[in-house]
């Protein structure tokens, strides 16, 4: 059964910042734990050897996805029968706090911990991922059509300053060098961390837990949920499913809508692949350390907070899907910049003098090189996914939103286990992290043909 959506008013400034906050209070378990400083020394330090670091991390990453996919357009379909988001928000972020925890206790060489931190890292980008999906849910009742755009790149936005200054805080006040014992800012690590055990990159667990519950709170106190509609749960679950039903009948109809979801399940997964694996690919071929990496990440993070205020303007102004476009062409020849470069080639065939350890900070041309694709990819990354986020929005039906988010999250995540899959097996077979890498060009390529034939009844 479906219940009709109450009259729709502007939230207020308070609720708006709480909404955008959410972003920002989430973002750095991506940023410290998913990508630029514990995937990279789960590879380096925790696992037998790079590539099979890789190869893990990718399982794991590919198990939470087919979690996700699985059980988001359910969960989605049953929150539009209860109304409210914020209950769901909540249960699934202490999930991801939770879980966050204990990454703190794999020390380096612990073989014993690497299947538990598998695990916990898993359940931890479960966590995160359905409450963003609830959370997303919310944005349509935010504000009127027109300004989605903006709300949505101010959230990415928010987001990747939120993951900068925590990267900032982790690299310059809290990660040592396990060689000097120093900071990047040439401090010791506070509260006793302890350089030599890669403490600093142990606690980015602990501390993304505590970034989320402090700053998750703005959303939790200002920004309006949906009025519950007294449905009991059990109905809810029963009333939910068979609505669920009906949406995915319906949009079996609409081949537009199909087309667009299974765009958006292709580059989605490539870009979260692309992100989770680049830290992890530098370290293995460069042998960069987890400051080197921390740079490279405040890099993307500075890029992609940029990409993301000026895409959520160019959204409202030329439309989602032209934003959306040109940031996969960008993402695509990033990408293969990616994957020509070596320790000493870049563009597969030209020779350059490769890095030599105490050589200084991204020395060579190969890393400069890197570290420039590695911009480009910020760069597209914010408008890329805020222009899909507020396109959703504008073309779902208002009573069911919480279930077409559901299979936004679901076109976003069926295939992420896909992703991780195909790079981990390619890394398998081939011993090369280069090979595993350059699998996400195919999926970025088949987004961006699908995304052309998506019909906009009106400016997105």
């Amino acid at each position: 059964m479906s219940h009709a959506s109450p009259p729709f008013r502007t939230a207020s400034r308070a609720g708006l910042f709480g909404w955008v906050m959410f972003d920002w209070a989430c973002q750095p378990f991506f940023t410290l734990v998913t990508t630029f400083v514990f995937a990279p020394y789960f590879a380096a330090r925790l696992a037998p050897n790079p590539a099979e670091g890789q190869a893990l991390w990718g399982y794991a990453t590919a198990a939470a996805g087919l979690t996700i996919a699985l059980f988001s357009p359910a969960l989605g379909a049953v929150a539009d029968e209860t109304g409210r988001r914020k209950p769901w928000i909540a249960l699934f972020g202490v999930l991801m706090a939770l879980a966050s925890l204990p990454l703190w206790w794999a020390t380096p060489g612990n073989t014993a911990m690497i299947l538990p931190v598998l695990v916990a890292f898993a359940l931890a980008t479960i966590g995160a991922e359905f409450a963003a999906v609830f959370n997303n849910s919310m944005m349509p009742r935010l504000v009127p059509p027109e300004r989605l755009g903006r709300l949505s790149g101010l959230g990415w936005a928010m987001g990747y300053v939120g993951g900068l200054i925590s990267l900032v805080l982790t690299l310059g006040f809290l990660a040592g060098s396990p060689e000097t014992g120093k900071t990047f800012f040439g401090l010791t690590p506070l509260f006793g961390l302890d350089a030599a055990s890669n403490a600093g990159d142990r606690i980015v667990g602990p501390l993304t837990a505590l970034w989320f519950a402090v700053f998750a709170l703005p959303m939790f106190l200002f920004t309006p949920d949906q009025p519950a509609t007294g449905v009991p749960m059990k109905q809810a679950f029963a009333d939910g499913l068979a609505s669920l039903l009906r949406t995915f009948a319906e949009v079996r109809r609409n081949a537009n809508a199909i087309r667009f979801f299974l765009a958006n399940m292709l580059y989605t997964d490539a870009l979260a692949a692309l992100f989770a694996f680049g830290g992890i690919y530098a370290a293995g071929t460069f042998g960069w350390s987890a400051i080197e990496i921390g740079v490279f990440g405040i890099l993307l993070t500075i890029t992609g907070t940029v990409g993301a205020l000026v895409g959520g303007r160019l959204d409202d102004a030329i439309g989602a899907r032209t934003v959306v476009a040109g940031a996969l062409v960008v993402l695509i020849m990033a990408a293969l910049g990616i994957v020509s470069i070596g320790p000493d080639r870049i563009g597969f065939v030209v020779a350059v003098a490769p890095p030599t350890p105490g050589d200084g900070l991204y020395a060579s041309l190969s890393e400069q090189c890197y570290l420039a694709l590695g911009g480009l990819i910020g760069l597209a990354a914010g408008p890329m996914q805020a222009a899909s986020r507020s396109l959703l929005a504008r073309i779902a039906p208002p009573e069911h939103i919480g279930q077409y988010y559901g299979l936004f999250a679901l076109s976003g995540k069926v295939t992420s286990f896909l992703g991780p899959l195909l790079v981990a097996l390619v890394t398998d077979l081939s011993g090369s992290q280069k090979a595993g890498v350059s699998v996400l060009l195919l999926f970025f390529g088949a987004g961006l043909w699908l995304l052309a034939g998506v019909a906009v009844r009106r400016t997105a």
